[in-house]
Formats: structure tokens, C-alpha cells, sequence
């Protein structure tokens, strides 16, 4: 499979933000109020958190790092406060004006693919509204998070298994197989445990496990 070029990653990043911001137009104030499966995020706090990523490069992002003790959690919410608007009009009006920017502080792009995928199902899926990324995009970021810990902790979490999609060629690793659409099986290798129920296979009660320790 031919390696995509930055230009070519940050196309894919733009589509899915702008993918995302079709969802985000039609929200209910409740909607931007309700909890997601991020943390104890509500969908405008995921949103913020979002436009901050797509404006903090690596000096800002090590500076907000070294501020917050190297503690991400404390960095992560001193970045969404600065993004967080007096409303959910002001928060989405942030998110549309950073659609288009490639600004992001590693050149770990996958990963930042990856942040948009996710939280957009983050958002998405408590609101039981349909949001189907890119296939490419989504294989990109299963082929990063299966080699790579960097986000989320996705190779440690899933060292020892097969990840077989049954909608790509996407297979990888040995062992017990767990086995899905590609898309769930990114979202458990986030961390997030209520895709489990979309996914079978002999590795999935020891995924289960590995995501309550």
C-alpha cells in the first residue's frame, strides 16, 4: 500500500473535519450539552479540544506541556478552555474558521487523523447520529494505532491479537482474533470499551479485560 504523502494526509484531516461540522450544524443546544464518550467531555468541550489541536503547533504544544507538569490531562484542558466559547455558536464558529489549517505539533499526522475520526464518533455515536469517515482514513489510522502508542495507548492495548476487519484487507498482529468493521476496531484500539459489543472473536473478552485494568 503506497505511503500518503503530508499534503495527502491533511486532505484526508480537512474532509473529516468538515464531515464533522455537517453533524455539528444540526445540533440541539441539549446536543451540545450531552456527556460523550470522551472522558466526562460534553460534545462542546470534544469540540474545543478539537480546535485547539488544529491550532497549537509544537513550540505552543511544549510550552502548554511543560506548564501543566508533562500532566496531558491538565494540558488538554488549559488548551480546550482557550477554545471554548461563551456559547455553543461561539465554540462551533472557532471549529469552522480551523477546518482548513495544518497546523498540528508533531508530524505524527495519522494520529492526527485519527483525533477527528474518533471524537467525531465520540460525539456521534451517544447522539445516535450516523458519521462515516473515509474508509481510507479510517485504514490509515488503524495501520498507526496498531504499530504505534502515541494518543492512545493502541499496540499495548491490542499486543497479542488479531485485528481483522471484515469490510478492508485490514488484518494485523497474532493470536486471538478479534474481528468487526475497521472502524470499530479503531475505536476500541482508542480505548473506548461500548464498540466491544460491535466486534467477535476469541480476543475480545481479552480486550475487555486489558480495557478495565
Amino acid at each position: 500500500m503506497p505511503s500518503l504523502t503530508p499534503a495527502d494526509y491533511w486532505k484526508l484531516i480537512h474532509a473529516e473535519r468538515a464531515r464533522l461540522l455537517e453533524v455539528l450544524e444540526g445540533l440541539s443546544e441539549h446536543d451540545w450539552h450531552a456527556k460523550t464518550l470522551s472522558s466526562d467531555w460534553t460534545t462542546e468541550q470534544v469540540v474545543a479540544h478539537l480546535t485547539a489541536g488544529a491550532n497549537t503547533g509544537l513550540f505552543p504544544w511544549m510550552w502548554s506541556m511543560a506548564r501543566s507538569g508533562f500532566n496531558a490531562g491538565k494540558h488538554n484542558e488549559r488548551r480546550l478552555a482557550r477554545y471554548l466559547g461563551d456559547t455553543p455558536e461561539q465554540t462551533l464558529e472557532m471549529f469552522r474558521r480551523s477546518i482548513t489549517n495544518t497546523t498540528a505539533p508533531t508530524k505524527d499526522h495519522a494520529a492526527w487523523l485519527g483525533e477527528v475520526i474518533v471524537h467525531g464518533q465520540d460525539i456521534a455515536r451517544p447522539l445516535e447520529i450516523g458519521l462515516t469517515p473515509d474508509p481510507t482514513a479510517v485504514e490509515e489510522v488503524a495501520r498507526f494505532y496498531a504499530d504505534k502508542d502515541f494518543a492512545v495507548n493502541s499496540k499495548s492495548l491490542t499486543e497479542g491479537l488479531i485485528l481483522e476487519a471484515n469490510d478492508s484487507p485490514f488484518r494485523h498482529g497474532s493470536g486471538p482474533a478479534i474481528k468487526g468493521k475497521l472502524l470499530n476496531l479503531v475505536m476500541a484500539m482508542a480505548g473506548r470499551s461500548i464498540y466491544l459489543a460491535d466486534l467477535e472473536g476469541d480476543g475480545v473478552a481479552e480486550l475487555s479485560l486489558r480495557l478495565t485494568q
